[in-house]
């Protein structure tokens, strides 16, 4: 994701599923999101549940974040952060 991250905190929602998990999301991001806009912050959600998956980086992406899903040993790891600037051709 971005090497310039100072902090990451982690929430785990294994075992909820949808809306559920993407409620918790989404009110993290929000308790979060000045420093997670600054860019010293990634987010990082487990979650066990492959919809809650799509579901989350969905509705996190469509709110400017960058957002990669890693599938690890039995879950599912959502790592949210401030949107890189992309370049353009």
């Amino acid at each position: 994701m971005n090497e310039q991250i100072g902090e990451s905190v982690e929430i785990d929602v294994c075992g909820q599923i949808c809306p559920s998990s993407l409620l918790t999301a989404l009110r993290e991001v929000n308790n979060h999101k000045n420093i997670l806009r600054s860019g010293r912050l990634q987010l990082d959600i487990l979650t066990d549940n492959h919809d809650s998956t799509n579901r989350i980086c969905d509705a996190i992406g469509n709110m400017g974040y960058q957002v990669e899903i890693q599938d690890e040993n039995g879950h599912y790891k959502i790592s949210i952060a401030k949107m890189t600037a992309k370049m353009s051709l």
